[in-house]
């Protein structure tokens, strides 16, 4: 069977862990610290993603289609 990621993109995945647990990773935008283990492996995924590493694609999260199915079925007053 093969291999989901790849072994650069577990390198990746490896380095932002070592830099979450000595303090030094920071996330994109805001630039704070991250804390999250979590947190920590998707910047790894991205940045190998970027690098052009064999990682799967994000999943696409379901909320945008269920506002817009919410807001259709509500009625409106007159």
């Amino acid at each position: 069977m093969a291999r989901k990621y790849s072994k650069g993109a577990s390198k990746k995945v490896e380095r932002a862990m070592k830099k979450r647990k000595k303090g030094t990773l920071k996330s994109g935008r805001s630039g704070k610290k991250v804390k999250s283990r979590k947190q920590a492996i998707a910047i790894g995924l991205s940045e190998a993603r970027r690098a052009g590493k064999k990682v799967p694609k994000k999943k696409k999260s379901k909320k945008g289609a269920k506002k817009s199915k919410r807001k259709s079925s509500k009625k409106k007053k007159s």
